[in-house]
């Protein structure tokens, strides 16, 4: 008996034991030779950490040749700036937090065959997004420091931290979101929260809708897009629209992932030929124009096995092309 209780007890802890070691050999596959937390130099190496090493250029090239003749002078050339390496260092120093990684791994696998990654994220209080930085949104919108407009509704809003981005601009400031641990977050931030069937039913417009990231994850993108169109302010309104290159749809449903009702295939291997499609394809079949576009890293806080996750986005701002009236 006293045998089997050991044995018991010794179980659980050689599991862990074990999924530790392995997370942690994850961890030296994925990256290179230096860290900075001195807790865990001896055990991790490291290269993505350091932005010195890299070729961020590439987060932000886009070839004019390849984009359609009407696209090209619309382009906005960025580059790496304060904010942005802020918070990718941000996440470089998270992700030495080896304890904690750990806890949020297991945390992770334990849930994720029942409940969406989004939802798990806002459970356990990590895994931010970052799309853009005040300046880079303000020279896409192509606006002033203190320029100021009423509504800002900002769809699948996440976390909030880049409805932060754009909030000083507004004096109100609406959200949308399904996962229940995020709707949370959000109220702590102060947002008013509309029901993701209601924000087209207020009963007002909005001088800016965003919709960041969210096309290639719900099941009617093209309805989605013509219900933003009806609820811009005329004229002056604009849809600030991120999607991730290459364009693959697909729905979160608990663990899952499916094809959602409406799936949209864009044509094209290069960023800037997606471009050219989502913009022939998609935008102008639902009555929108692009007025500026530009090519963004989008970021989101890494884990125990890298330090940041990255993907390709083209950022448009649209216009109804019913609109005769300019922006401010």
């Amino acid at each position: 008996m006293v045998t089997g209780l050991v044995e018991s007890s010794a179980f659980p802890a050689g599991w862990v034991v074990g999924y530790v070691a392995f997370l942690l050999s994850i961890r030296r596959m994925w990256t290179g030779k230096y860290i900075r937390n001195p807790v865990v130099r001896s055990l991790l190496v490291n290269m993505l950490s350091d932005l010195d090493t890299i070729d961020v250029t590439k987060w932000y090239r886009c070839n004019p040749d390849l984009l359609e003749e009407s696209l090209r002078p619309l382009f906005i050339q960025n580059q790496l700036d304060a904010d942005t390496r802020a918070f990718v260092e941000q996440s470089e120093e998270k992700s030495t937090y080896l304890f904690t990684q750990i806890y949020y791994s297991l945390v992770s696998t334990i849930l994720s065959p029942l409940v969406s990654r989004t939802s798990i994220n806002g459970f356990l209080g990590r895994g931010s997004m970052f799309v853009f930085s005040k300046n880079q949104f303000q020279q896409l919108l192509q606006i002033e420091p203190d320029w100021v407009a009423d509504r800002l509704l900002d769809l699948g809003a996440g976390d909030g931290g880049v409805t932060k981005v754009m909030a000083p601009h507004f004096t109100e400031v609406y959200v949308t979101e399904v996962s229940l641990t995020m709707k949370r977050r959000l109220r702590k931030k102060k947002f008013k929260l509309l029901g993701i069937d209601a924000w087209q039913e207020t009963g007002f417009k909005y001088d800016v809708i965003s919709c960041l990231n969210l096309l290639d994850r719900c099941d009617d993108p093209l309805r989605l897009l013509k219900d933003i169109r009806q609820s811009l302010v005329p004229g002056t309104g604009r849809l600030i629209m991120a999607a991730v290159i290459p364009f693959q749809p697909w729905l979160e449903i608990g663990g899952r992932w499916e094809r959602p009702r409406e799936y949209i295939k864009i044509q094209g291997k290069t960023w800037e030929e997606q471009v050219n499609g989502l913009t022939n394809e998609v935008f102008r079949k639902v009555g929108f124009e692009v007025e500026s576009f530009t090519r963004l890293p989008y970021l989101c806080e890494g884990d125990i096995a890298r330090d940041y996750y990255l993907l390709d986005d083209a950022v448009f701002v649209l216009k109804s092309s019913d609109d005769q009236v300019a922006a401010p």
